[in-house]
């Protein structure tokens, strides 16, 4: 079969984590990251299975603007200097606070390097990550993270903390067992100001849980979402697909969700990832790219989601993600919106040019549209007050009805590791974490493992896929 190099770009060798050249190239109808290290040789991984949606996603073309503060410098290149640091091209949407490495669960996949016997920051610290990200704007999306960090007793007063120092979109990322389990819980995070529930959810039998989780979760997961509704707060289910385990599950779990909307406001895939320890490289059978994804999507749904209804990021690189905004009818049909842009972006064409994308000090739009999509999408349904319903203009009746029906987002992330890494995506990176040692670090340079479990940022621990 011919190769046919596409572009050049960077990558790192996933033995030794140093920057290499590579080139992406068309094989088929597949789309490959090809690189070679001195020391350890050449690797091959697919990215993109799908070369027609490969070129069309391309041609959405860079979004890049660079953040309004740097607090490192370019020394050894990129991924080796994040802090954020000059080369960095995007603005940050959506920032992690991992407030606690302990955990409840030993799931054999996991993107955190949990461990029970590690100290939790405490609020004065994470006041201090918080007050370093009001440089890059109180627009910013925070999502308190871990390990579990519903173990914490204490985050009803830290998401009151964020929600004090003006940062206006708060969600946490959990396996949904405290919230399922206690009595009380989930009100509590709302008066505290939580916006949206992050919940992992991988399928709709518990043989997936025990595959993935280690344990059998579904009741749980249901349970959790029920209590959610009950205390309005707003669900994004997280499914991690795995080939061979879940991807048949994908019309399952939109299935799932849509019985539970406007609870759940949507569902966001995340295509495995491998970081941590491994004794040989994952194969190619191993990986789902986007594009399958969006293929599964129409057809488990018997063509009730088009792949044409996706879109990729409006402010991330182009093959980062994908997403799609539907309105479900009272009869629990969808219909496809204008097509969205991002997991966490504004439907195409919202304030194209609402402000200068540049490195000004001036927010991105595109970055900017990201976040205020995230907010008004993933939250609860708020009812509306007979004042507000007095001044809608329901001359048409059909957008008196649009306004009756629910909003749904379907969206996935591909977020990249060792081998499949492209220093052009991890560039414009949108997606962040706060380390311990005070840097904003893209999500996948900060998981970054090599081979043999090395990492480049994240505190030495056991960390798998």
């Amino acid at each position: 079969m011919s190769a046919r190099i596409l572009a050049s770009t960077e990558s790192v060798c996933p033995v030794c984590l140093q920057r290499v050249a590579a080139q992406r190239v068309a094989e088929g109808d597949s789309v490959y990251l090809v690189k070679e290290c001195d020391q350890h040789g050449r690797f091959k991984t697919v990215i993109w299975r799908g070369l027609d949606s490969y070129h069309r996603w391309g041609e959405r073309g860079s979004r890049a603007a660079p953040p309004p503060h740097t607090e490192t410098s370019v020394v050894r290149g990129c991924p080796h200097d994040c802090g954020l640091c000059p080369d960095h091209r995007q603005h940050s949407c959506c920032v992690l606070l991992e407030v606690t490495q302990r955990c409840n669960l030993k799931c054999p996949i996991c993107f955190a390097s949990a461990a029970d016997d590690q100290c939790d920051p405490d609020l004065s610290e994470i006041e201090r990550w918080l007050r370093l990200l009001e440089a890059h704007g109180s627009e910013l999306n925070i999502q308190l993270s871990g390990g579990e960090p519903t173990l914490r007793d204490d985050l009803p007063q830290i998401i009151e903390l964020t929600r004090s120092l003006g940062f206006g979109f708060v969600q946490i990322n959990t396996n949904g067992i405290r919230l399922a389990k206690e009595d009380g819980y989930a009100r509590r995070l709302v008066d505290a100001g939580l916006d949206c529930v992050f919940l992992q959810f991988d399928g709709v039998s518990d043989a997936v849980y025990q595959t993935i989780r280690g344990a059998r979760l579904l009741a749980v997961k249901k349970e959790a979402i029920a209590r959610c509704a009950a205390a309005g707060l707003g669900v994004v289910l997280v499914p991690t697909l795995v080939p061979g385990v879940n991807v048949d599950a994908i019309g399952a779990i939109v299935d799932f969700a849509l019985a539970r909307v406007p609870a759940v406001r949507a569902v966001h895939f995340q295509p495995i990832s491998y970081f941590g320890r491994y004794p040989k490289p994952p194969a190619d059978d191993d990986r789902i790219t986007l594009p399958e994804v969006m293929a599964q999507l129409e057809a488990q749904t018997g063509g009730r989601v088009r792949a044409a209804d996706f879109a990729p990021g409006s402010a991330e690189n182009a093959y980062c993600s994908f997403t799609g905004k539907f309105f479900v009818g009272r009869d629990g049909a969808l219909r496809s919106a204008a097509p969205a842009s991002s997991c966490c972006a504004a439907p195409a064409g919202e304030a194209e040019h609402s402000a200068p994308a540049c490195g000004c000090g001036v927010p991105s739009a595109d970055a900017a549209r990201a976040r205020r999509f995230v907010a008004a999408h993933w939250v609860a349904n708020k009812a509306r007050s007979g004042d507000e319903l007095q001044g809608i203009d329901v001359a048409s009746f059909d957008a008196f009805l649009a306004d009756r029906q629910h909003s749904f987002c379907l969206s996935a992330m591909a977020f990249q590791d060792a081998w499949n890494l492209d220093l052009e995506r991890l560039r414009e990176c949108f997606i962040h974490v706060v380390s311990p040692d005070r840097r904003i670090v893209p999500f996948c340079a900060y998981n970054l493992t090599s081979l043999s479990g090395d990492s480049l940022y994240r505190t030495p621990a056991s960390v798998e896929a």
